[in-house]
């Protein structure tokens, strides 16, 4: 993999003047190059036909073409070697390849931020890409990363599981020396620019204050989110050691479910705040993990117990789901066993009608008000605030999508209203539950006047 950062040369470099080479050195190799578009692919096939024919090219390597398939998405060397462009949906089936080049396997934003087109791509990558290699064949990607779940980013997750290891070189735009996630593949110290004479560092933050912090990070970076975080900012959030205790707080649940226990796939996760007298939340628990729903018959190990032991260990006022397909299939198995178990809890489904940036705006805005607080100690806390941090562009995105059920809920709570014959009474002496009406369905806030009482 070689991730650069955009009009640095790496498509010079490695669709064009690579595969050139390398069929100088091996002329009866089969290369198939491809990209997101296909005649981008075959305008790269062309460029390295067009080398081969160069009179400089030939003074070097004794590899020649025929004359005969000389088109730019396919032709032949006179060795048996043959370069083909494909794109996606491009058939090549029955042709094999040495090296398969895939340059840019995404066009821009809109599609990396897809959860359907990234499918699509990946989809087309194992049923296709993959299964052209030659034995002994290998893959050279060559892209600026979009996302935590693009191509890139999916094949680095299935190595964890045992899956190909790939060579990474990540070249980015201003080294970050020894801090780095990856040791510059160059040595450069902290700070240096990746290709001065082009793009001198003052070139660059230039760029970086024009495309903003998340196409800065993602693609001069080759970090799909800032460690700053983007949509959720860290430094919103106060980290605490302590919390109010929990008789000061009313809490609230929501979860997302899965159905399955392949950790290659989405994690099952239930998540608690409590809400205390001025409407600020405390993240209190998260249960996540990949096991599967169990049902009548297997109790006791999957997502429905532990979404049971949460609501009778907290007593959460209300807990929210989404309302679609997997509520369908286990909403009637969790309702039997809540009756069961005697561990009740009023239920709020939501249905899934925006995408996942437009449902996280209320909780963002809770957010953005400082009125977030997150413990500093908990065993989940460092997976749940790099995935929050790095939303929209983490590979998974569940917890975050608990936290905007979590904030569509409370933005449907209204407060009370006292009744008319009660407002003078409310007015002279103000009482704690005058001021806490309606309270099934809301939250107010503590009257304190001067003297202290309430």
């Amino acid at each position: 993999m070689i991730w650069a950062p955009p009009r640095h040369t790496k498509s010079e470099l490695a669709s064009r003047r690579f595969p050139a080479w390398c069929l100088g050195k091996h002329p009866e190799w089969d290369f198939i190059g491809s990209s997101y578009n296909v005649d981008l692919a075959k305008d790269f096939g062309g460029e390295v036909r067009d080398i081969l024919q160069d009179e400089y090219y030939q003074r070097l390597f004794d590899t020649r073409l025929r004359r005969d398939i000389m088109a730019t998405g396919r032709w032949k060397t006179e060795d048996g070697g043959m370069y083909i462009a494909a794109g996606p949906g491009t058939a090549t089936t029955g042709r094999g390849a040495m090296i398969f080049m895939i340059d840019d396997p995404v066009k821009d934003r809109e599609e990396a931020d897809s959860e359907r087109q990234r499918q699509k791509t990946w989809d087309w990558f194992t049923s296709v890409a993959y299964t052209r290699l030659a034995p002994g064949g290998r893959i050279v990607i060559i892209q600026t990363r979009w996302h935590d779940d693009d191509l890139s980013g999916r094949i680095m997750e299935r190595a964890k599981f045992g899956g190909d290891e790939y060579r990474i070189i990540d070249l980015k735009a201003i080294s970050e020396g020894e801090d780095g996630e990856r040791p510059d593949p160059l040595g450069r110290p902290k700070g240096r620019a990746l290709w001065p004479a082009w793009f001198p560092e003052p070139v660059l933050r230039r760029i970086e204050c024009n495309v903003g912090e998340r196409d800065w990070s993602a693609l001069y970076q080759q970090k799909p989110s800032p460690d700053e975080g983007v949509y959720f900012k860290r430094e919103w959030y106060d980290r605490h050691d302590s919390r109010p205790d929990n008789s000061e707080l009313r809490f609230y649940g929501a979860s997302d479910f899965a159905l399955t226990e392949d950790e290659t796939n989405d994690p099952a996760v239930h998540l608690v705040f409590g809400m205390d007298l001025h409407e600020e939340l405390w993240l209190v628990d998260v249960w996540r993990d990949w096991v599967e729903t169990e049902y009548e018959g297997d109790e006791g190990k999957g997502s429905i117990e532990a979404l049971l032991a949460m609501i009778d260990k907290w007593s959460p006022q209300l807990w929210a789901f989404e309302k679609g397909q997997i509520d369908r299939a286990i909403g009637p198995a969790i309702e039997r066993r809540m009756r069961r178990r005697r561990i009740h809890c009023a239920v709020e489904r939501f249905p899934v009608t925006q995408d996942k940036v437009a449902r996280a705006r209320s909780f963002q805005a809770y957010s953005s008000s400082r009125m977030v607080h997150i413990p500093n100690r908990a065993v989940w806390v460092s997976t749940f605030t790099d995935e929050l941090f790095k939303f929209p562009t983490a590979k998974h995105d569940d917890q975050v999508d608990c936290c905007s059920l979590i904030g569509l809920m409370l933005a449907k709570l209204t407060k009370g209203k006292a009744p008319p014959r009660a407002k003078q009474a409310i007015d002279a002496h103000p009482t704690w539950n005058d001021m806490m009406s309606n309270h099934d369905r809301a939250w107010g806030k503590s009257y304190k006047p001067e003297d202290g009482t309430i």
